[in-house]
């Protein structure tokens, strides 16, 4: 059996090694040359697959390693009798964790405690549900707006879009979708836009053309919104640099590129895979876990916001990715795309909350419980131990 994956998944070989010859190839050079011969193709969210692609291929099977599917033409595989899968979910951790980051650094630059803000959730699948959780831990009003989840469970919680706009910040969690009920393409248009808070922040974590951006960027240069962050962005990769120089915080399609994501969702393809040729799996994700040790981070005992945010920063600094990102776009406008496509390829290794360990003051109880509802390890330190012990005998 000959595969073929995109080299940015992190221990394909390893996993797909026993099944047959693995080829690993940059995004760009999945072509329908390079994967004529492959019976099994994996890729990522970059690569577009349908019959352009595939025709003349003798492909059986194709696993994408991300939630999002709107870059997979579905209809197409049906037809050939091709398998499929996808990783929902895999990632929603790390998109969760790159939306606390945002909030935390907003509200350290503004002086707003979460606490008095409340936010909008737009789609509460499995990162919805995450960034609702995480928000409620921070003491935010949530405001959660899922139309099939409404139909489907008949939960009055789940309210109409029109109930969110007077959110202070408004984050979207859904799928590109242009049919059925809920069509999501520019769901935030100029009539969506114009009716929420003044001074809001729209945070974009889904697929950059649910927001229409020559509206979006009319609402920002106009001061209607205050800010927005936007790791999603329509035409990638090739990005509106006008839009990046007019949002708070830019970043290039990473907020799911946490290692922990990577290995959830290639592993997610690869039980697929086996399921579908009837393999036994031999590799089950523990196996993958490598890199996992901790890092001790002592929390500074400050402002609420601000002792969180310095924890998360030193986990993941979201304002790196910015400058990243707007270093990257300001080279001439015809290497700009093939930029932002190196930026995603050469990630660095990020880990997620879990994989930290914070040493935080007992006497710090608010920092502690809020780090430990946001996924983070938090011990005593030894110090603290030590401290406490001499005054109890002193």
């Amino acid at each position: 059996m000959n595969i073929v994956i995109d080299s940015k998944n992190p221990n394909a070989e390893m996993l797909f090694g026993h099944l047959g010859n693995v080829c690993l190839l940059p995004t760009a050079e999945i072509t329908a040359d390079s994967v004529r011969d492959a019976d099994v193709l994996v890729v990522r969210s970059e690569t577009k697959v349908g019959r352009d692609l595939l025709d003349g291929s003798k492909v059986r099977f194709v696993g994408t390693a991300t939630i999002g599917t709107d870059h997979i033409d579905q209809e197409y595989l049906k037809a050939k009798n091709i398998g499929f899968v996808s990783a929902p979910g895999s990632n929603s951790n790390s998109v969760a964790e790159y939306v606390v980051a945002g909030m935390l650094l907003l509200a350290v630059r503004t002086g707003t405690p979460l606490a008095r803000q409340t936010i909008g959730v737009v789609g509460v699948g499995n990162v919805g549900s995450k960034v609702a959780r995480m928000g409620s831990a921070l003491g935010m009003t949530v405001l959660q707006n899922d139309p099939p989840l409404a139909r489907s469970t008949g939960d009055v919680g789940y309210l109409p879009l029109e109930s969110l706009m007077n959110a202070d910040i408004i984050s979207l969690h859904v799928p590109l979708t242009t049919a059925g009920n809920d069509p999501t393409r520019h769901l935030f248009d100029s009539d969506r836009i114009s009716r929420m808070k003044p001074g809001a922040v729209l945070f974009n974590t889904s697929r950059g053309a649910v927001v229409d951006t020559a509206v979006l960027k009319t609402a920002l240069a106009q001061n209607r919104l205050s800010g927005a962050v936007l790791d999603v962005w329509e035409g990638e990769p090739s990005i509106d640099t006008g839009l990046l120089d007019l949002v708070t915080l830019g970043t290039p399609h990473i907020a799911g590129y946490s290692l922990d994501g990577k290995l959830n969702a290639i592993a997610m393809v690869y039980d697929g895979v086996c399921k579908h040729f009837g393999k036994e799996p031999r590799h089950t994700l523990e196996a993958q876990e490598q890199d996992g040790h901790a890092i001790d981070i002592h929390a500074p005992v400050r402002s609420l916001e601000q002792a969180l945010h310095d924890v998360v920063a030193k986990c993941y600094d979201i304002e790196g990715d910015d400058r990243m990102l707007r270093t990257a776009m300001s080279v001439p406008s015809q290497e700009r795309a093939a930029r932002f496509r190196k930026l995603r390829t050469d990630y660095p290794i990020r880990r997620e909350f879990a994989h930290t360990i914070v040493d935080v003051d007992p006497s710090e109880i608010a920092v502690r419980k809020m780090l430990s509802a946001l996924g983070f390890v938090v011990k005593e330190s030894p110090r603290f131990s030590s401290q406490k012990e001499r005054a109890q005998n002193s």
